[in-house]
C-alpha cells in the first residue's frame, strides 16, 4: 500500500515537471523568435516610414510642363512641398524609349538636361516649399508620360506624380 502511495506520487511530480519542462520550452522558443523577428520587423518599418507620407508632396507642376516642338525640348518643373528629399529620378518615355535623369540636392551637370530658361548648365533640387524648372533635350516627339519618384533617407520611393497628357508649349498662354 505504501509502495502504491509513492507510485502515484511519483506519477504526480513526474507530470508537474513535464508541464514545467514544455512551458519553458515554449517560453525559451518565444524569446528566441521574438528576438529575430522584431529587429527585422524594426528595419522594414525604417525602411517604409521613409517614404510614408511622401505622396503629393513631390510633384510635376502641369503648369510650367510642356513640350517645345521647334526646339525638341521638353520643359517640365518640379515642385517639392514640406519635406527633405535626397534626390529626384524624372523618367520621361516618348516613342518606345525612356530618358532618365537623377537631380540630387547639389547643383551638378546631368547630361541632356539643364535649367529653365537658358537649358545649360547645372542643375539642382528646389529646396522646401519651392520648386524649379528644367529643361530636358533630345526629343523628337512629343513625349508619352513623364514620372518622377523621389528619394528619402537613402530609400527609393514609388513614383509620387506622373503626367501623360503633355501640351505643346506653343499653345500654352504665360
Amino acid at each position: 500500500m505504501v509502495l502504491d502511495i509513492l507510485k502515484k506520487e511519483k506519477r504526480g511530480i513526474s507530470g508537474v515537471i513535464t508541464a514545467v519542462i514544455m512551458i519553458a520550452l515554449v517560453m525559451a522558443t518565444v524569446i528566441i523568435v521574438w528576438g529575430v523577428v522584431v529587429p527585422l520587423i524594426k528595419n522594414q518599418l525604417t525602411e517604409t516610414e521613409s517614404c510614408f507620407g511622401v505622396s503629393g508632396k513631390v510633384t510635376i507642376n502641369n503648369m510650367y510642363t510642356c513640350y517645345n516642338s521647334s526646339s525638341n525640348n521638353l520643359q517640365f518643373s518640379i515642385t517639392i512641398k514640406d519635406i527633405d528629399v535626397d534626390r529626384v529620378f524624372v523618367s520621361v518615355f516618348a516613342m518606345g524609349e525612356t530618358k532618365s535623369y537623377e537631380v540630387n540636392n547639389t547643383e551638378s551637370i546631368v547630361a541632356g538636361l539643364g535649367p529653365y530658361p537658358s537649358g545649360s548648365g547645372s542643375v539642382k533640387l528646389p529646396g522646401k516649399n519651392a520648386g524649379l524648372t528644367y529643361i530636358a533635350s533630345g526629343f523628337s516627339e512629343k513625349p508619352d508620360l513623364i514620372q518622377i519618384a523621389p528619394v528619402v533617407n537613402g530609400k527609393q520611393c514609388e513614383p509620387t506624380d506622373s503626367l501623360s497628357e503633355i501640351d505643346d508649349c506653343s499653345s500654352l498662354v504665360w
